[in-house]
């Protein structure tokens, strides 16, 4: 159970009210995490931007950034998060096979190598992005990404540590 109320739409200002209607054509429904931050109108705001540009916007394809989300998720502990985008590896079309290899042990999963490595930078930036070497950053650019490419990649590492922080700190329950 939550530590603090998940508002409803008929709980909150017109603004919020009008990201609610988005997010129920979007997803069916208002996740559980965005119920909680929309105790701070603004904040609700500009997670669902960061969203977009992080997730839905860029030039990785969603599927990688999905499988980075439940890693690093699965390497915190946020079930929440493992969840919800176990569901979405899903409807992109990878199998719940994968998915539970996946979590288990991505550098034993049937994926191919550089995605193994993305997702082991992904980790390590996870557990201490103080201890990511040169070495580390350039195989990763030796792939083949571009400057750009690392920005979005990090940049979904730090939404999904935040959102695991804040999901787990408040006790959110999954919703999907």
């Amino acid at each position: 159970m939550a530590r603090i109320k998940l508002l409803n739409k008929n709980e909150v200002d017109t603004q919020t009210k009008a990201l609610f209607e988005q997010m129920e054509e979007e997803f069916g429904m208002v996740p559980n995490l965005f119920k909680a931050l929309a105790h701070k109108p603004n904040i609700l705001k500009a997670n669902l931007f960061k969203v977009q540009a992080v997730m839905h916007e860029g030039e990785l394809k969603r599927e990688l950034k999905e499988m980075i989300a439940i890693v690093v998720s699965n390497n915190n502990g946020c079930k929440y998060c493992v969840g919800a985008h176990s569901l979405f590896l899903e409807k992109l079309g990878v199998s719940k096979s994968l998915i539970e290899k996946l979590l288990i042990d991505f550098k034993t999963a049937p994926i191919d190598e550089d995605t193994k490595l993305i997702l082991e930078f992904a980790v390590q930036i996870t557990k201490d992005s103080l201890s990511v070497s040169d070495e580390s950053f350039l195989k990763i650019k030796a792939l083949g990404f571009n400057e750009a490419q690392i920005v979005e990649m990090i940049s979904v590492v730090d939404l999904f540590n935040s959102f695991n922080i804040f999901l787990d700190t408040l006790s959110v329950d999954l919703d999907f």
